[in-house]
């Protein structure tokens, strides 16, 4: 008998800030398994981490830490050249204010996944991605690290003693050597849910997925991502839900 497959189905949310609101988060959740909450640098505010925390635990969803760059104005995707040492400090400091939310709320962290510029520099920098799997490691030794499938984030988790999910992700393209294709990209997004669908069953079930230069990529996949920030995101997470149930693998 064939064992089930079963994949953790992830979401970036609770990144709305004071009057603007970023996303559809109360839609999205009854369809993923885990939640990246920002932590108020690249997005989010103290009433944001509280209220997506609270909505998360309605739905029964694993909360983990959103850490980015501090950069509201650029959503945390531009990068800024920093120190590993400046990189451990505010990654501390964002799992901490994240951790804090939790727990007046009797809840704990799961997981971290650094964001945007942070997350693709730490994939390919060694130093900055130590640094992250140190700050998680003083905090925690528990936390899972989320990372880039053969990236040197997952090295430096799993050298520190870190529990390591290896992440793919549903609505964006693939590069030959298996890093994302840059936002700055026309074709950096997938917007056919049915596409993204398509995509996820394959990285899934075969471990490969098609880059835009029409080769196969041999990759991990133990966490799937949507973003929560997309006009397409809640269409998104009920397609790839419905098609994974329908292939007969878990979403947990």
């Amino acid at each position: 008998m064939n064992k089930q497959l079963t994949i953790d189905l992830n979401c970036d949310m609770g990144e709305s800030f004071g009057a603007w609101t970023m996303g559809n988060d109360e839609a999205i959740l009854p369809y993923v398994s885990a939640v990246n909450i920002a932590c108020g640098f690249h997005a989010g505010d103290p009433s944001t981490m509280m209220k997506t925390i609270q909505l998360a635990l309605k739905y029964n969803v694993k909360i983990g830490a959103h850490p980015g760059f501090k950069d509201l104005v650029g959503f945390g995707r531009r990068e800024i050249q920093t120190t590993a040492r400046e990189v451990y400090e505010l990654v501390v400091y964002q799992i901490g204010a994240l951790a804090a939310c939790a727990k007046v709320q009797q809840t704990t962290l799961r997981h971290v996944k650094p964001h945007g510029a942070l997350y693709n520099m730490a994939a390919r920098k060694p130093e900055l991605a130590d640094a992250i799997a140190a700050a998680i490691y003083a905090i925690d030794p528990n936390l899972i690290l989320y990372g880039l499938s053969g990236s040197e984030l997952i090295n430096a988790g799993r050298n520190k003693g870190l529990k390591v999910y290896s992440e793919v992700f549903a609505d964006r393209t693939y590069q030959q050597d298996g890093t994302l294709t840059a936002r700055s990209d026309k074709n950096a997004l997938i917007h056919d849910p049915e596409q993204a669908a398509e995509q996820v069953l394959c990285m899934i079930r075969t471990g490969k997925v098609t880059s835009l230069q029409g080769n196969v990529v041999d990759i991990q996949a133990d966490t799937i991502c949507l973003h929560g920030d997309s006009p397409e995101a809640v269409q998104f997470a009920k397609t790839i839900n419905q098609t994974l149930k329908n292939h007969d693998i878990l979403i947990r």
